[in-house]
Order: C-alpha cells, then structure tokens, then sequence
C-alpha cells in the first residue's frame, strides 16, 4: 500500500462573499502582523527599551505599511517578473498574487529612514526596534502561503511522514498522480518567523545590545535571516522561468545580500557603540540597558 500523505487543496478565503471578492487569509496575515508591530511598539516605550514615542510610532507604522505593500509589490516585478512591468494593470491588480520580502524590506528601511529623520532618532536604533517587529509578520505571511497552497516545496522522492501533496501543484490531474513535496512554506513559517522572533525578542529584552550597539540587532536579523532563507530556499521548487544559478535560486542570492548588511552592522557596531559610551561619559550621564523612557 503507498504512503498515505496530506493532501492540501487551497482556499484563499476565510469568507467569500462572491466569487473571487472576500476575506482572505493572506491580507488577514499583513493587518493582524501590523497590528502586532503596533501593539509591541507601544509595549517597548512602556518598558523603557524604544525611544520611539507616540507620534514616531504612528509615523514609523504608517511609513511601514506603505513600504512592506509598495516595495514588497515592486520588488516582485522587478526581482522575478520584470517583463510584467509593462502592464501597468498587473502591477495594482495585487488580487492575482505577488509580493517579494526582499522588496519589502527595501521599502520598509525606506519608509524607517523618513521616520527616524522625521524625528531625529538614530537610524541605526531605529533599525534595532523595526526588526523585532518582522518575525510576527513573517511567520503569519508564511502561514498563509501554505494556506493559500503557493510557494510550495520540492518533490520529496523518499517517503516522509511530513510530506504534503498540493492539488495547485498540477490542477486537474488525480491525486494519486500529484507528487508529495516539501511543506517549505511551513519550514520557512519555523525558521524566519518563530525560531527569529524568539532570539530577536530575547536579544531586545535580556541584553543592552539596542542600548550599547547601535545597528547591532538590526544585523543579526539581517544575517539570522538570510541564513534560514537560503536554508529552506533548498526545499523550495525553483520559481517558474528563473534558473538557479551555481545551484542557489534568485531568493537565495537576494538573501545573500542581506547577509552582507548583516555583517557589516554587525563588525560596525561596536564603533558606533563607543560614542555612545563617550557621549554618555560627556554629559554626566551613566550608560543604560534601556534606551528610552516610560
């Protein structure tokens, strides 16, 4: 008798109120992730561990949205379907699909650039505090992928209990026909989102690293990230029409780039965090693990 796998048939919609037009999982993912974002950046200035206040926060999450949707959505056209940029009807018809991360975190460090130049807060602070508030979104992103049944995995050639046969994967043929494949969505769900949200959460609450090392949290999302990116990027079917290239597919080499960020946050940080130790010694004020107020 043959393994008996999963079988996921996808459905976008908590509720459909007609066809094609209701609640879906996906854009439930991005408002309950903001909310989140919101809700811990608020608790941070209470607790004294984020110098953003109120109005830094309202301008921060505002600029956040518009970066994570417009960059996400360009990013995808640029980085995987340049040729669809022709058609400027595709670009706003983001009901049919198509958001990149790496695109999004271009637009979120935009959109945090203004904020922290709006409100003469350290870029590199500023930085620290957004990237504890993306692993949330990450892991219900994620979620919903797997729920929507997209960005599934590699065929999976020996048996594994884990394995999941995506009907999207080859609509209109027999179950029994449909290959398993790795549930990478879920792989990635376990690694960008919980796995970073727990060390980036510790790192923000057990350790003056904000405080002490400007920049230095910032870099170690950024490295944390492209490291189990290109991890699972291993059990991921390659994306239509792009060939890896030296074995590693285009996210896999976008998230490179951020590693290299990552490194160089992270080998600057220490500079950056003596002037904050020699400004502190300059004003009579004693270094903190906190680095704001309540």
């Amino acid at each position: 008798m043959p393994p008996q796998y999963h079988v996921h048939e996808p459905d976008p919609f908590l509720i459909e109120f007609t066809e094609g037009v209701g609640i879906r999982y996906y854009g439930l993912a991005y408002i309950l992730g903001f909310v989140i974002a919101t809700g811990l950046l608020w608790l941070y200035w209470r607790r004294g561990r984020s110098p953003l206040h109120p109005a830094a926060q309202a301008d921060l999450m505002l600029a956040g949205m518009l970066g994570t949707f417009i960059g996400g959505r360009l990013g995808y056209f640029l980085f995987y379907a340049p040729a669809d940029l022709l058609d400027p009807l595709r670009v706003i018809r983001v009901w049919e699909g198509g958001m990149a991360s790496h695109g999004g975190f271009i637009g979120v460090f935009i959109g945090l650039w203004w904020a922290a130049h709006k409100h003469r807060i350290s870029l590199f602070t500023t930085g620290d505090i957004v990237v504890t508030l993306g692993p949330a979104g990450l892991l219900l992103g994620r979620i919903a992928n797997y729920i929507n049944g997209e960005l599934w995995g590699k065929v999976i050639e020996s048996h594994v209990p884990w394995a999941v046969i995506f009907t999207s994967s080859a609509p209109g043929q027999a179950i029994d026909q449909i290959p398993p494949r790795h549930p990478s969505q879920l792989y990635e769900a376990a690694t960008e989102g919980l796995l970073l949200l727990a060390y980036i959460q510790w790192r923000l609450w057990c350790t003056p690293v904000v405080a002490q090392r400007p920049g230095r949290l910032a870099g170690e999302f950024l490295l944390g990230y492209a490291i189990v990116r290109v991890f699972c990027e291993q059990f991921r079917e390659h994306d239509a029409g792009i060939a890896p290239v030296l074995g590693l597919n285009r996210g896999a080499w976008l998230s490179l780039g951020l590693a290299v960020a990552g490194v160089w946050l992270i080998a600057t940080a220490a500079r950056r965090g003596r002037a904050v130790a020699a400004k502190a010694y300059a004003t009579h004020t004693p270094p903190s693990d906190k680095t704001g107020s309540k």
